[in-house]
Protein backbone atom coordinates (compact mmCIF):
# COMPACT_ATOMS: atom_id res chain seq x y z
CA UNK A 1 0.00 0.00 0.00
CA UNK A 2 1.25 3.44 -0.74
CA UNK A 3 3.61 2.33 -3.56
CA UNK A 4 2.34 4.59 -6.36
CA UNK A 5 -0.38 3.92 -8.92
CA UNK A 6 -1.97 0.50 -8.40
CA UNK A 7 -3.48 -1.92 -10.89
CA UNK A 8 -7.01 -3.24 -10.22
CA UNK A 9 -5.37 -6.45 -8.99
CA UNK A 10 -3.21 -4.55 -6.49
CA UNK A 11 -6.25 -2.58 -5.31
CA UNK A 12 -7.96 -5.89 -4.57
CA UNK A 13 -4.92 -7.01 -2.57
CA UNK A 14 -4.88 -3.71 -0.71
CA UNK A 15 -8.55 -4.09 0.09
CA UNK A 16 -7.89 -7.55 1.53
CA UNK A 17 -5.10 -6.17 3.72
CA UNK A 18 -7.32 -3.42 5.13
CA UNK A 19 -10.05 -5.96 5.91
CA UNK A 20 -7.54 -8.14 7.75
CA UNK A 21 -6.32 -5.14 9.73
CA UNK A 22 -9.87 -4.28 10.72
CA UNK A 23 -10.39 -7.86 11.98
CA UNK A 24 -7.70 -7.44 14.63
CA UNK A 25 -9.86 -5.17 16.81
CA UNK A 26 -12.83 -7.51 17.31
CA UNK A 27 -13.88 -11.04 18.07
CA UNK A 28 -14.18 -12.32 14.50
CA UNK A 29 -17.36 -14.25 13.79
CA UNK A 30 -17.29 -17.65 12.11
CA UNK A 31 -19.15 -16.15 9.12
CA UNK A 32 -16.32 -13.71 8.44
CA UNK A 33 -13.69 -16.44 8.81
CA UNK A 34 -15.64 -18.69 6.45
CA UNK A 35 -15.72 -15.83 3.92
CA UNK A 36 -11.92 -16.10 3.75
CA UNK A 37 -12.34 -19.77 2.82
CA UNK A 38 -14.39 -18.71 -0.22
CA UNK A 39 -11.81 -16.07 -1.18
CA UNK A 40 -9.03 -18.66 -0.86
CA UNK A 41 -10.89 -21.11 -3.09
CA UNK A 42 -11.30 -18.38 -5.72
CA UNK A 43 -7.59 -17.54 -5.61
CA UNK A 44 -6.65 -21.20 -6.02
CA UNK A 45 -8.87 -21.42 -9.11
CA UNK A 46 -7.29 -18.25 -10.53
CA UNK A 47 -3.82 -19.68 -9.95
CA UNK A 48 -4.81 -22.90 -11.72
CA UNK A 49 -5.89 -20.85 -14.74
CA UNK A 50 -2.53 -19.06 -14.80
CA UNK A 51 -0.68 -22.39 -14.65
CA UNK A 52 -2.69 -23.71 -17.62
CA UNK A 53 -2.00 -20.53 -19.58
CA UNK A 54 1.72 -20.71 -18.81
CA UNK A 55 1.95 -24.35 -19.84
CA UNK A 56 0.53 -23.37 -23.24
CA UNK A 57 3.23 -20.69 -23.56
CA UNK A 58 5.98 -23.23 -22.82
CA UNK A 59 4.53 -25.59 -25.42
CA UNK A 60 4.81 -22.75 -27.94
CA UNK A 61 8.48 -22.35 -27.06
CA UNK A 62 9.02 -26.09 -27.60
CA UNK A 63 7.27 -25.95 -30.98
CA UNK A 64 9.31 -22.92 -32.07
CA UNK A 65 12.55 -24.64 -31.01
CA UNK A 66 11.93 -27.34 -33.60
CA UNK A 67 11.61 -24.68 -36.32
CA UNK A 68 14.47 -22.25 -35.52
CA UNK A 69 16.52 -23.60 -32.58
CA UNK A 70 19.38 -21.06 -32.84
CA UNK A 71 16.98 -18.12 -32.69
CA UNK A 72 14.67 -19.48 -30.01
CA UNK A 73 17.10 -21.25 -27.62
CA UNK A 74 18.29 -18.16 -25.64
CA UNK A 75 14.71 -17.04 -25.00
CA UNK A 76 13.47 -20.56 -24.30
CA UNK A 77 16.26 -21.07 -21.75
CA UNK A 78 15.22 -17.88 -19.99
CA UNK A 79 11.57 -18.94 -20.03
CA UNK A 80 12.34 -22.30 -18.44
CA UNK A 81 14.56 -20.57 -15.88
CA UNK A 82 11.47 -18.56 -14.95
CA UNK A 83 9.43 -21.76 -14.79
CA UNK A 84 11.96 -23.40 -12.45
CA UNK A 85 11.93 -20.43 -10.07
CA UNK A 86 8.15 -19.92 -10.23
CA UNK A 87 7.41 -23.60 -9.58
CA UNK A 88 9.82 -23.67 -6.64
CA UNK A 89 8.48 -20.43 -5.11
CA UNK A 90 4.88 -21.59 -5.47
CA UNK A 91 5.86 -24.89 -3.83
CA UNK A 92 7.63 -23.06 -0.98
CA UNK A 93 4.49 -20.97 -0.39
CA UNK A 94 2.43 -24.17 -0.24
CA UNK A 95 4.85 -25.67 2.26
CA UNK A 96 4.49 -22.53 4.41
CA UNK A 97 0.71 -23.03 4.43
CA UNK A 98 1.17 -26.63 5.54
CA UNK A 99 3.71 -25.71 8.22
CA UNK A 100 1.47 -23.01 9.71
CA UNK A 101 -1.67 -25.21 9.66
CA UNK A 102 0.21 -28.06 11.32
CA UNK A 103 1.64 -25.72 13.96
CA UNK A 104 -1.90 -24.59 14.81
CA UNK A 105 -3.95 -27.80 14.27
CA UNK A 106 -1.36 -30.51 14.88
CA UNK A 107 0.72 -32.81 12.66
CA UNK A 108 -2.36 -34.77 11.56
CA UNK A 109 -4.50 -31.72 10.77
CA UNK A 110 -7.71 -32.92 9.05
CA UNK A 111 -7.54 -30.03 6.56
CA UNK A 112 -4.39 -31.44 4.91
CA UNK A 113 -4.57 -33.92 2.02
CA UNK A 114 -1.45 -35.28 0.27
CA UNK A 115 -0.68 -34.18 -3.26
CA UNK A 116 2.29 -34.37 -5.65
CA UNK A 117 3.69 -31.24 -7.27
CA UNK A 118 5.71 -31.12 -10.49
CA UNK A 119 8.64 -28.71 -10.28
CA UNK A 120 10.60 -27.10 -13.14
CA UNK A 121 11.54 -28.12 -16.67
CA UNK A 122 12.81 -31.52 -15.50
CA UNK A 123 9.33 -32.29 -14.09
CA UNK A 124 10.68 -33.24 -10.68
CA UNK A 125 7.90 -34.56 -8.44
CA UNK A 126 7.65 -33.38 -4.83
CA UNK A 127 5.14 -34.32 -2.17
CA UNK A 128 3.19 -31.74 -0.19
CA UNK A 129 -0.40 -31.17 0.97
CA UNK A 130 -3.44 -29.25 -0.16
CA UNK A 131 -5.21 -27.16 2.49
CA UNK A 132 -9.01 -27.42 2.75
CA UNK A 133 -10.01 -24.16 4.46
CA UNK A 134 -13.36 -25.57 5.63
CA UNK A 135 -11.53 -28.21 7.70
CA UNK A 136 -9.06 -25.84 9.39
CA UNK A 137 -9.82 -25.88 13.12
CA UNK A 138 -7.93 -22.86 14.49
CA UNK A 139 -9.17 -20.43 11.83
CA UNK A 140 -9.07 -17.49 14.26
CA UNK A 141 -5.63 -18.18 15.80
CA UNK A 142 -3.58 -14.97 15.48
CA UNK A 143 -0.51 -15.91 17.55
CA UNK A 144 1.00 -19.05 16.06
CA UNK A 145 1.14 -17.87 12.41
CA UNK A 146 3.04 -14.78 13.59
CA UNK A 147 5.48 -16.99 15.54
CA UNK A 148 6.48 -18.76 12.34
CA UNK A 149 6.39 -15.78 9.98
CA UNK A 150 7.81 -13.08 12.27
CA UNK A 151 9.40 -14.48 15.43
CA UNK A 152 11.05 -17.37 13.56
CA UNK A 153 11.80 -15.18 10.50
CA UNK A 154 9.64 -17.19 8.10
CA UNK A 155 8.32 -13.96 6.59
CA UNK A 156 11.81 -12.51 6.16
CA UNK A 157 12.99 -15.66 4.36
CA UNK A 158 9.91 -15.59 2.12
CA UNK A 159 10.57 -11.93 1.33
CA UNK A 160 14.12 -12.78 0.18
CA UNK A 161 12.81 -15.51 -2.14
CA UNK A 162 10.19 -13.20 -3.67
CA UNK A 163 12.81 -10.47 -4.17
CA UNK A 164 15.24 -12.91 -5.81
CA UNK A 165 12.47 -14.09 -8.18
CA UNK A 166 11.47 -10.51 -8.95
CA UNK A 167 15.01 -9.37 -9.74
CA UNK A 168 15.58 -12.38 -12.00
CA UNK A 169 12.42 -11.54 -13.98
CA UNK A 170 13.29 -7.84 -14.22
CA UNK A 171 16.69 -8.72 -15.69
CA UNK A 172 15.00 -10.54 -18.59
CA UNK A 173 13.08 -7.60 -20.07
CA UNK A 174 13.51 -3.92 -20.90
CA UNK A 175 9.79 -3.33 -21.49
CA UNK A 176 8.74 -0.62 -18.95
CA UNK A 177 5.13 -1.83 -18.75
CA UNK A 178 6.19 -5.41 -18.03
CA UNK A 179 8.75 -4.24 -15.46
CA UNK A 180 6.13 -2.09 -13.75
CA UNK A 181 3.63 -4.97 -13.64
CA UNK A 182 6.25 -7.27 -12.09
CA UNK A 183 7.32 -4.62 -9.56
CA UNK A 184 3.72 -4.14 -8.46
CA UNK A 185 2.68 -7.80 -8.26
CA UNK A 186 5.87 -8.82 -6.39
CA UNK A 187 6.20 -5.72 -4.20
CA UNK A 188 7.93 -6.39 -0.84
CA UNK A 189 8.49 -2.81 0.26
CA UNK A 190 7.61 -1.34 3.64
CA UNK A 191 3.94 -0.55 4.22
CA UNK A 192 1.97 2.19 5.96
CA UNK A 193 -0.77 1.15 8.37
CA UNK A 194 -3.99 3.05 8.99
CA UNK A 195 -2.38 5.13 11.77
CA UNK A 196 0.31 6.36 9.36
CA UNK A 197 3.11 4.28 10.89
CA UNK A 198 5.65 2.63 8.59
CA UNK A 199 5.84 -1.15 9.11
CA UNK A 200 7.79 -3.91 7.41
CA UNK A 201 6.30 -6.13 4.70
CA UNK A 202 6.40 -9.11 7.08
CA UNK A 203 4.57 -7.30 9.91
CA UNK A 204 2.00 -5.86 7.50
CA UNK A 205 1.11 -9.29 6.16
CA UNK A 206 1.46 -11.65 9.13
CA UNK A 207 1.26 -9.86 12.52
CA UNK A 208 -2.04 -10.38 14.39
CA UNK A 209 -3.68 -11.96 11.33
CA UNK A 210 -6.08 -14.95 11.74
CA UNK A 211 -4.76 -18.31 10.50
CA UNK A 212 -7.30 -18.67 7.69
CA UNK A 213 -6.46 -15.15 6.47
CA UNK A 214 -2.74 -16.00 6.44
CA UNK A 215 -3.51 -19.07 4.30
CA UNK A 216 -5.51 -16.82 1.95
CA UNK A 217 -2.66 -14.30 1.73
CA UNK A 218 -0.21 -17.07 0.82
CA UNK A 219 -2.63 -18.24 -1.89
CA UNK A 220 -2.75 -14.68 -3.18
CA UNK A 221 1.06 -14.65 -3.34
CA UNK A 222 1.02 -17.90 -5.33
CA UNK A 223 -1.38 -16.24 -7.76
CA UNK A 224 0.93 -13.20 -8.00
CA UNK A 225 3.91 -15.46 -8.74
CA UNK A 226 2.04 -17.18 -11.58
CA UNK A 227 0.80 -13.83 -12.90
CA UNK A 228 4.36 -12.44 -12.99
CA UNK A 229 5.52 -15.67 -14.65
CA UNK A 230 2.86 -15.23 -17.34
CA UNK A 231 3.90 -11.61 -17.97
CA UNK A 232 7.59 -12.36 -18.50
CA UNK A 233 7.05 -15.53 -20.55
CA UNK A 234 4.67 -13.68 -22.88
CA UNK A 235 7.26 -10.92 -23.21
CA UNK A 236 9.91 -13.50 -24.15
CA UNK A 237 7.54 -15.02 -26.73
CA UNK A 238 6.99 -11.56 -28.19
CA UNK A 239 10.75 -11.16 -28.61
CA UNK A 240 10.96 -14.20 -30.91
CA UNK A 241 7.73 -13.33 -32.72
CA UNK A 242 6.00 -16.53 -31.58
CA UNK A 243 2.78 -14.68 -30.89
CA UNK A 244 2.63 -13.72 -34.54
CA UNK A 245 2.53 -17.32 -35.70
CA UNK A 246 -0.17 -19.98 -35.70
CA UNK A 247 0.06 -22.66 -33.03
CA UNK A 248 -1.23 -26.19 -32.77
CA UNK A 249 -2.62 -26.07 -29.23
CA UNK A 250 -5.44 -23.77 -28.20
CA UNK A 251 -7.54 -23.43 -25.09
CA UNK A 252 -10.27 -20.99 -24.04
CA UNK A 253 -9.54 -19.45 -20.62
CA UNK A 254 -11.63 -17.23 -18.35
CA UNK A 255 -9.57 -14.99 -16.07
CA UNK A 256 -11.52 -13.19 -13.37
CA UNK A 257 -10.07 -10.50 -11.13
CA UNK A 258 -11.86 -12.22 -8.28
CA UNK A 259 -14.40 -15.00 -8.00
CA UNK A 260 -16.06 -13.52 -4.89
CA UNK A 261 -17.74 -10.10 -4.88
CA UNK A 262 -20.26 -8.25 -2.73
CA UNK A 263 -23.84 -7.76 -3.83
CA UNK A 264 -23.91 -4.48 -5.72
CA UNK A 265 -20.27 -4.78 -6.77
CA UNK A 266 -19.07 -5.32 -10.34
CA UNK A 267 -17.87 -8.68 -11.60
CA UNK A 268 -15.18 -8.49 -14.29
CA UNK A 269 -13.69 -11.40 -16.24
CA UNK A 270 -11.18 -11.52 -19.11
CA UNK A 271 -11.86 -14.22 -21.71
CA UNK A 272 -9.08 -15.10 -24.13
CA UNK A 273 -7.44 -17.84 -26.14
CA UNK A 274 -4.19 -18.90 -24.50
CA UNK A 275 -2.40 -19.38 -27.84
CA UNK A 276 -3.70 -17.63 -30.92
CA UNK A 277 -3.04 -15.95 -34.27
CA UNK A 278 -2.68 -12.24 -33.51
CA UNK A 279 -3.75 -11.30 -37.05
CA UNK A 280 -7.34 -12.19 -36.31
CA UNK A 281 -9.69 -11.54 -33.40
CA UNK A 282 -11.84 -14.47 -32.32
CA UNK A 283 -15.58 -13.99 -31.84
CA UNK A 284 -16.67 -14.52 -28.24
CA UNK A 285 -20.31 -15.40 -27.53
CA UNK A 286 -21.83 -15.52 -24.04
CA UNK A 287 -24.66 -17.98 -23.36
CA UNK A 288 -25.44 -21.69 -23.18
CA UNK A 289 -23.92 -23.97 -25.80
CA UNK A 290 -24.23 -27.57 -26.89
CA UNK A 291 -21.88 -30.12 -28.42
CA UNK A 292 -22.63 -31.45 -31.88
CA UNK A 293 -20.95 -33.96 -34.20
CA UNK A 294 -19.07 -31.12 -35.90
CA UNK A 295 -18.05 -29.26 -32.70
CA UNK A 296 -19.89 -26.77 -30.50
CA UNK A 297 -22.86 -24.51 -31.22
CA UNK A 298 -24.67 -21.80 -29.25
CA UNK A 299 -28.15 -22.52 -27.94
CA UNK A 300 -29.98 -19.47 -29.22
CA UNK A 301 -28.34 -16.27 -30.44
CA UNK A 302 -26.12 -15.61 -27.44
CA UNK A 303 -24.46 -12.29 -26.62
CA UNK A 304 -21.37 -11.06 -28.49
CA UNK A 305 -18.65 -9.35 -26.44
CA UNK A 306 -16.95 -6.16 -27.66
CA UNK A 307 -13.16 -5.65 -27.67
CA UNK A 308 -11.24 -2.97 -25.80
CA UNK A 309 -8.34 -0.89 -27.14
CA UNK A 310 -5.86 -3.68 -26.32
CA UNK A 311 -7.79 -6.28 -28.30
CA UNK A 312 -9.28 -8.04 -25.26
CA UNK A 313 -12.91 -9.03 -24.94
CA UNK A 314 -14.26 -7.93 -21.56
CA UNK A 315 -17.28 -9.34 -19.74
CA UNK A 316 -18.96 -7.18 -17.08
CA UNK A 317 -22.17 -7.60 -15.15
CA UNK A 318 -23.74 -6.28 -11.93
CA UNK A 319 -25.66 -9.07 -10.13
CA UNK A 320 -28.78 -7.97 -8.28
CA UNK A 321 -28.86 -10.80 -5.75
CA UNK A 322 -26.54 -13.16 -3.91
CA UNK A 323 -25.78 -16.63 -5.25
CA UNK A 324 -23.58 -18.62 -7.63
CA UNK A 325 -23.57 -17.58 -11.30
CA UNK A 326 -22.25 -19.45 -14.35
CA UNK A 327 -20.34 -17.80 -17.18
CA UNK A 328 -20.45 -19.98 -20.30
CA UNK A 329 -20.05 -19.49 -24.01
CA UNK A 330 -17.97 -20.16 -27.11
CA UNK A 331 -14.82 -18.59 -28.51
CA UNK A 332 -14.84 -18.80 -32.31
CA UNK A 333 -12.00 -18.22 -34.74
CA UNK A 334 -11.05 -19.14 -38.28
CA UNK A 335 -8.94 -22.27 -38.69
CA UNK A 336 -7.44 -24.03 -41.69
CA UNK A 337 -10.69 -25.95 -42.24
CA UNK A 338 -13.14 -23.18 -41.37
CA UNK A 339 -14.55 -21.74 -38.12
CA UNK A 340 -13.54 -23.56 -34.93
CA UNK A 341 -15.35 -23.09 -31.61
CA UNK A 342 -13.71 -23.42 -28.17
CA UNK A 343 -16.04 -23.67 -25.16
CA UNK A 344 -15.45 -21.99 -21.80
CA UNK A 345 -17.27 -22.52 -18.54
CA UNK A 346 -16.65 -20.68 -15.29
CA UNK A 347 -18.58 -19.55 -12.23
CA UNK A 348 -18.48 -16.72 -9.72
CA UNK A 349 -20.11 -16.19 -6.36
CA UNK A 350 -21.98 -13.11 -5.19
CA UNK A 351 -22.31 -12.70 -1.44
CA UNK A 352 -24.35 -10.42 0.77
CA UNK A 353 -22.55 -7.47 2.30
CA UNK A 354 -21.40 -8.78 5.69
CA UNK A 355 -21.24 -6.08 8.37
CA UNK A 356 -19.80 -6.56 11.85
CA UNK A 357 -20.30 -3.87 14.51
CA UNK A 358 -19.11 -4.76 18.00
CA UNK A 359 -18.50 -3.04 21.29
CA UNK A 360 -14.87 -3.84 22.05
CA UNK A 361 -15.36 -4.35 25.79
CA UNK A 362 -19.00 -5.51 26.13
CA UNK A 363 -22.44 -5.36 24.53
CA UNK A 364 -23.56 -2.38 26.64
CA UNK A 365 -22.75 1.30 26.06
CA UNK A 366 -22.18 3.54 29.09
CA UNK A 367 -23.14 7.20 29.44
CA UNK A 368 -20.18 9.46 30.12
CA UNK A 369 -17.57 7.05 28.69
CA UNK A 370 -15.74 6.77 25.37
CA UNK A 371 -17.07 3.35 24.35
CA UNK A 372 -14.66 1.76 21.81
CA UNK A 373 -16.44 0.29 18.76
CA UNK A 374 -15.04 -1.78 15.88
CA UNK A 375 -16.83 -1.80 12.52
CA UNK A 376 -16.07 -4.18 9.64
CA UNK A 377 -17.77 -4.55 6.28
CA UNK A 378 -16.34 -7.54 4.41
CA UNK A 379 -14.49 -6.50 1.27
CA UNK A 380 -14.65 -2.76 2.10
CA UNK A 381 -11.56 -0.70 3.07
CA UNK A 382 -11.90 0.69 6.59
CA UNK A 383 -11.49 4.32 5.49
CA UNK A 384 -14.53 4.06 3.17
CA UNK A 385 -16.91 3.00 5.96
CA UNK A 386 -19.33 5.56 7.45
CA UNK A 387 -21.31 5.16 10.67
CA UNK A 388 -24.27 6.84 12.38
CA UNK A 389 -25.81 6.44 15.81
CA UNK A 390 -29.13 7.22 17.50
CA UNK A 391 -29.22 8.51 21.09
CA UNK A 392 -25.65 9.76 20.96
CA UNK A 393 -22.69 10.30 18.65
CA UNK A 394 -20.11 8.01 17.01
CA UNK A 395 -16.77 9.25 15.65
CA UNK A 396 -13.58 7.75 14.25
CA UNK A 397 -10.71 7.15 16.64
CA UNK A 398 -7.52 5.75 15.08
CA UNK A 399 -8.39 2.46 13.41
CA UNK A 400 -11.70 2.18 15.28
CA UNK A 401 -14.64 4.24 16.47
CA UNK A 402 -15.83 5.82 19.74
CA UNK A 403 -19.52 5.82 20.72
CA UNK A 404 -20.92 8.31 23.25
CA UNK A 405 -24.54 7.57 24.19
CA UNK A 406 -26.63 10.46 25.48
CA UNK A 407 -29.33 8.99 27.73
CA UNK A 408 -29.69 5.73 29.69
CA UNK A 409 -33.45 5.86 29.12
CA UNK A 410 -33.20 4.79 25.47
CA UNK A 411 -31.21 2.23 23.44
CA UNK A 412 -28.64 3.29 20.82
CA UNK A 413 -28.70 1.97 17.25
CA UNK A 414 -25.47 2.01 15.21
CA UNK A 415 -25.64 1.69 11.42
CA UNK A 416 -22.66 1.30 9.04
CA UNK A 417 -22.62 2.04 5.29
CA UNK A 418 -20.10 2.31 2.45
CA UNK A 419 -19.99 3.62 -1.11
CA UNK A 420 -18.98 0.80 -3.47
CA UNK A 421 -18.48 1.78 -7.10
CA UNK A 422 -21.01 4.61 -6.85
CA UNK A 423 -23.60 2.59 -4.94
CA UNK A 424 -24.32 2.94 -1.21
CA UNK A 425 -24.41 -0.35 0.70
CA UNK A 426 -25.91 -0.28 4.19
CA UNK A 427 -25.27 -2.98 6.76
CA UNK A 428 -27.72 -4.36 9.28
CA UNK A 429 -28.20 -1.91 12.20
CA UNK A 430 -27.01 -3.07 15.61
CA UNK A 431 -28.90 -2.16 18.80
CA UNK A 432 -27.12 -1.61 22.12
CA UNK A 433 -28.45 -1.10 25.63
CA UNK A 434 -27.37 2.13 27.33
CA UNK A 435 -26.54 2.20 31.04
CA UNK A 436 -25.04 4.55 33.60
CA UNK A 437 -21.61 3.57 34.94
CA UNK A 438 -22.21 1.52 38.13
CA UNK A 439 -21.03 3.00 41.42
CA UNK A 440 -17.84 1.52 42.89
CA UNK A 441 -17.71 -0.32 46.23
CA UNK A 442 -16.01 1.29 49.22
CA UNK A 443 -13.45 -0.96 50.90
CA UNK A 444 -10.78 -0.79 53.58
CA UNK A 445 -7.99 -3.31 53.06
CA UNK A 446 -10.06 -4.99 50.37
CA UNK A 447 -13.03 -5.57 52.73
CA UNK A 448 -16.38 -3.85 53.12
CA UNK A 449 -17.86 -5.62 56.20
CA UNK A 450 -17.35 -8.33 58.79
CA UNK A 451 -15.01 -8.87 61.73
CA UNK A 452 -11.54 -7.38 61.68
CA UNK A 453 -8.56 -7.30 63.97
CA UNK A 454 -7.88 -3.81 65.35
CA UNK A 455 -4.19 -4.02 64.45
CA UNK A 456 -5.09 -4.94 60.85
CA UNK A 457 -7.49 -1.99 60.64
CA UNK A 458 -4.88 0.36 62.11
CA UNK A 459 -2.42 -0.81 59.46
CA UNK A 460 -4.54 0.48 56.56
CA UNK A 461 -3.99 3.83 54.85
CA UNK A 462 -7.62 4.76 54.26
CA UNK A 463 -10.70 4.03 52.14
CA UNK A 464 -10.59 2.87 48.50
CA UNK A 465 -13.30 2.92 45.80
CA UNK A 466 -13.10 -0.26 43.72
CA UNK A 467 -14.95 -1.40 40.56
CA UNK A 468 -16.06 -5.05 40.57
CA UNK A 469 -16.38 -7.02 37.29
CA UNK A 470 -16.24 -3.91 35.11
CA UNK A 471 -14.18 -4.27 31.93
CA UNK A 472 -13.47 -0.58 31.47
CA UNK A 473 -10.38 0.67 33.23
CA UNK A 474 -11.99 3.33 35.43
CA UNK A 475 -10.60 4.89 38.60
CA UNK A 476 -12.73 6.50 41.33
CA UNK A 477 -11.02 8.50 44.12
CA UNK A 478 -12.56 8.80 47.58
CA UNK A 479 -12.93 12.49 48.49
CA UNK A 480 -14.38 12.22 52.04
CA UNK A 481 -15.65 9.80 54.69
CA UNK A 482 -16.50 9.64 58.41
CA UNK A 483 -15.42 7.10 61.04
CA UNK A 484 -18.14 6.53 63.68
CA UNK A 485 -17.69 4.60 66.97
CA UNK A 486 -20.18 4.25 69.88
CA UNK A 487 -18.30 4.90 73.13
CA UNK A 488 -19.35 5.10 76.78
CA UNK A 489 -19.61 8.86 76.33
CA UNK A 490 -21.88 8.43 73.26
CA UNK A 491 -21.48 8.37 69.50
CA UNK A 492 -18.23 9.84 68.17
CA UNK A 493 -17.64 10.88 64.55
CA UNK A 494 -14.35 11.89 62.99
CA UNK A 495 -14.34 13.19 59.39
CA UNK A 496 -11.70 13.00 56.64
CA UNK A 497 -11.70 15.21 53.52
CA UNK A 498 -9.56 12.77 51.52
CA UNK A 499 -9.16 9.03 51.05
CA UNK A 500 -6.65 8.74 53.91
CA UNK A 501 -7.21 8.27 57.65
CA UNK A 502 -6.70 11.39 59.78
CA UNK A 503 -4.78 11.14 63.04
CA UNK A 504 -8.04 11.75 64.93
CA UNK A 505 -9.66 8.81 63.12
CA UNK A 506 -6.70 6.57 63.94
CA UNK A 507 -6.91 7.57 67.62
CA UNK A 508 -10.63 6.83 67.63
CA UNK A 509 -10.10 3.37 66.11
CA UNK A 510 -7.17 2.65 68.46
CA UNK A 511 -9.43 3.26 71.45
CA UNK A 512 -11.96 0.61 70.49
CA UNK A 513 -12.45 -2.63 72.41
CA UNK A 514 -13.27 -6.12 71.22
CA UNK A 515 -16.88 -6.37 70.04
CA UNK A 516 -17.26 -2.66 69.25
CA UNK A 517 -18.51 -1.54 65.83
CA UNK A 518 -16.47 0.79 63.61
CA UNK A 519 -18.64 2.29 60.90
CA UNK A 520 -17.45 4.28 57.86
CA UNK A 521 -20.23 6.63 56.68
CA UNK A 522 -20.79 9.57 54.33
CA UNK A 523 -18.34 8.07 51.82
CA UNK A 524 -18.10 10.02 48.56
CA UNK A 525 -15.89 9.43 45.48
CA UNK A 526 -15.05 11.37 42.31
CA UNK A 527 -15.35 9.53 38.96
CA UNK A 528 -13.19 9.94 35.81
CA UNK A 529 -15.68 12.45 34.40
CA UNK A 530 -15.51 14.58 37.59
CA UNK A 531 -18.89 13.46 38.94
CA UNK A 532 -19.30 12.80 42.69
CA UNK A 533 -21.07 9.58 43.76
CA UNK A 534 -22.23 8.33 47.18
CA UNK A 535 -20.87 4.94 48.29
CA UNK A 536 -22.33 2.40 50.70
CA UNK A 537 -21.25 2.34 54.37
CA UNK A 538 -18.55 0.00 55.67
CA UNK A 539 -19.32 -1.89 58.92
CA UNK A 540 -16.57 -3.64 60.92
CA UNK A 541 -16.75 -5.42 64.29
CA UNK A 542 -13.47 -5.43 66.21
CA UNK A 543 -12.17 -8.93 67.10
Amino acid sequence: MGHGKETPRQKMIGMMYLVLTALLALNVSSDILNAFVLVDEGLVKTTTSFVAKNETSYSIFDAEMEKTPDKVRPFRDKAYRVKDMADQLAFDLQELKVEIVRYCDGANAPSLSPVDWTIGEKRERKSTFNVNGDEVKAKDNMDKPAEIMITKNGGAELKKKIEAFREELLSMTTDPSVQQAIQQSLNTGDMTNMSGTTISWEVGHFENIPLIAVVTLLSKMQSDVRNAEADIVKNLLDQIGATDTKVNKMEAIVQARTSYILRGGEYEARILLAAYDSLQKPEIMIGPYTRTESGYEMVGEGRSLPYDERGRAMFRTTPSSAGTYNLTGLLRMAGPDGMVSYPFNSEYQVGESSTVISATNMNVLYVGLDNPISILMAGVPAERISASMTNGTITRSGSGWVAKPASPNSNSVITASANIEGRTITGSPQTYRVRMVPAPIARVGGRSSGQIDKNVLMGQQGVNAEMDNFLFDLRFVVTQFNVMVNTAQGERNEPSTSAAFTQAQKNLINGTQRGQMVIFTNIKARGPAGNIVDLSDINFRIN
